[in-house]
């Protein structure tokens, strides 16, 4: 333990400085983490660092499932369901068989069975590392919900591809009835489970006398107490943090408050960073011992790069080739739903499957296969896919992360001067919304016979935020009722967020604001 601690400490630093070297260098700090866990594993000296696969997904997943979840708007999930469920579960469905046809046909001795639950590890493209990369070029908001909502669906999905190929492994046959059956409880049975936990999750924050520190503790508990429950059903842990997180977040108004929300969103950014950075960091950390595991099965590392060479190529053709077909039933059976991209839409399916870069979760599911079935002989092939997994992330991450960027200011699909000029105007539109409904507000108040001094002056001064953007100082007398006029703007914006033409991250940051605003006159 001694010797341990100070190498996961010197890992987090490490995280912390490439992430400020991926930012000065303009690109993704997942690759810069990829590139330098490689580099770590010819490091002389370093100790092995063991992780109990029972253990991966309890670590790892359930946080970054949970956060995604909270962060991603819902509104606009159900505004692309379609383009994103055909993703979520057709696309993943249709990259794993496909990958389990080929490395049945070209790996020696590699079963159906394996080649599924290779296709199930890596068919799901890394929300992460999509995000990071397109930070540095701008996207309309429809064509990164789309990427975030694909990302979060696919996880559980493909999740429960990996599950039934594990399954099918350990017994020796598959079974489709049961099956069946067992695939339904797992959907049903997680989503079920997370929504009944994340409801009294809820109802625990409300009634419960709560404050900003045990708010945050308690939500980095819940999403791996809805994972441990629904795995103890037998049901999909992936699931059920899924659906409680969703839930959660539309109702976060209702039982965290201001000063929650703010040191929530802090603590939360900083616990997944660190998550993601060790799963990246990991890659080199395990790779020595991969490769010593392939030599003993006397597979040369050559004809191993080559198989995952052959799979990266084949997740990104059919990754393009699903785009394309979604495009098409898209354009002839629901052509209003189209994203808007102008005359070059011919483009957008090939920019969309180039986003298919793989990561954290492709990783996770890898370092999760058991090194031994049940009756305790070895797992087949197990570090052979751990390698093409490392491979495939490596790749996407290098070659379609790098490359992306470019392609996407290329393709001159998304206009970003007219979007930036869109998506200022409507946020002009909701700041002067708010001062209007702050108005009314205090102006009701008024005239209800609440007529006393500091009122006048609250609206003297509110008046004058009508006419200028300038912000000053609150009186003291005035707090009660100004805290009252920041909860109606807050439910201003709730009913403004129905608007399918209002994008709810400028909802968001506005609702952000105004948590700011609360604690800043709390403290005065």
């Amino acid at each position: 333990m001694h010797t341990l601690l100070p190498f996961l400490l010197a890992m987090i630093a490490a995280i912390v400085l490439l992430e400020m070297g991926a930012t000065k260098l303009k690109i993704a700090y997942p690759i810069l983490l990829v590139v330098a866990g490689l580099g770590i594993s010819f490091i002389p000296g370093l100790p092995s660092v063991h992780i109990n696969p029972d253990l991966i997904f309890f670590i790892f997943l359930p946080p970054l499932l949970f956060e995604a979840s909270w962060m991603i708007s819902f509104k606009e999930m159900k505004k692309w369901w379609r383009i994103i469920g055909s993703f979520a579960f057709v696309v993943v469905f249709f990259t794993a068989f496909s990958v389990a046809i080929v490395t049945n046909y070209i790996i020696p001795g590699f079963t159906f069975a394996l080649g599924f639950l290779l296709g199930g590890i890596v068919s799901p493209p890394d929300a992460v590392s999509t995000g990071a990369i397109t930070k540095f070029v701008k996207i309309p908001p429809s064509f990164s919900s789309i990427l975030e909502g694909e990302s979060l669906l696919n996880d559980a999905s493909s999740l429960i591809i990996f599950r039934f190929a594990l399954i099918a492994i350990g017994a020796g046959q598959f079974v489709w009835q049961e099956a069946a059956v067992s695939f339904l409880w797992m959907i049903l049975g997680g989503t079920g489970s997370g929504l009944l936990l994340a409801w009294l999750f809820v109802q625990a924050h409300r009634w419960l006398p709560t404050d900003a520190p045990s708010d945050v503790t308690l939500t980095l508990i819940e999403p791996y107490v809805m994972y441990w429950a629904a795995e103890q059903l037998h049901c999909s842990g992936v699931l059920a943090v899924v659906a409680g997180g969703l839930f959660m977040s539309n109702r976060r108004l209702l039982f965290l408050n201001s000063v929650s929300r703010i040191k929530g969103f802090s603590v939360w950014e900083s616990f997944v960073f660190i998550l993601n950075g060790m799963v990246f960091l990991l890659i080199g950390l395990a790779l020595p011992e991969v490769v010593n595991g392939l030599r003993s099965k006397g597979i040369q590392l050559s004809t191993a790069i080559g198989y995952g060479l052959l799979v990266t190529i084949l997740l990104i053709i059919t990754r393009i080739i699903s785009s394309y077909t979604a495009l098409l039933a898209t354009y002839f059976f629901r052509r209003s739903v189209m994203p808007e991209t102008g005359k070059r839409t011919f483009l957008l399916p090939l920019i969309l499957g180039w986003t298919g870069m793989r990561g954290v979760v492709s990783l996770a599911a890898a370092l999760a296969i058991p090194i031994t079935l049940a009756n305790g002989t070895e797992f087949p092939y197990r570090n052979l896919i751990l390698f093409i997994t490392f491979i495939v992330i490596l790749l996407t991450l290098v070659v379609q992360g790098l490359t992306l960027p470019y392609f996407i200011r290329r393709s001159r699909l998304f206009d970003s001067s007219a979007h930036l000029e869109r998506e200022e105007e409507m946020r002009q539109k909701i700041k002067k919304g708010l001062r209007e409904n702050g108005y009314r507000f205090l102006k009701e108040k008024y005239h209800n016979g609440n007529n006393h001094a500091s009122l006048q002056k609250l609206m003297h001064h509110w008046e004058e935020k009508l006419k200028t953007e300038e912000e000053d100082g609150m009186n003291e007398k005035t707090k009660k009722i100004f805290l009252e006029m920041l909860e109606s703007q807050r439910q201003y914006l709730n009913t403004l967020n129905k608007d399918p033409k209002i994008e709810e991250e400028i909802i968001r940051q506005q609702l952000y604001r105004i948590d700011l605003e609360e604690e800043r006159l709390k403290m005065t």
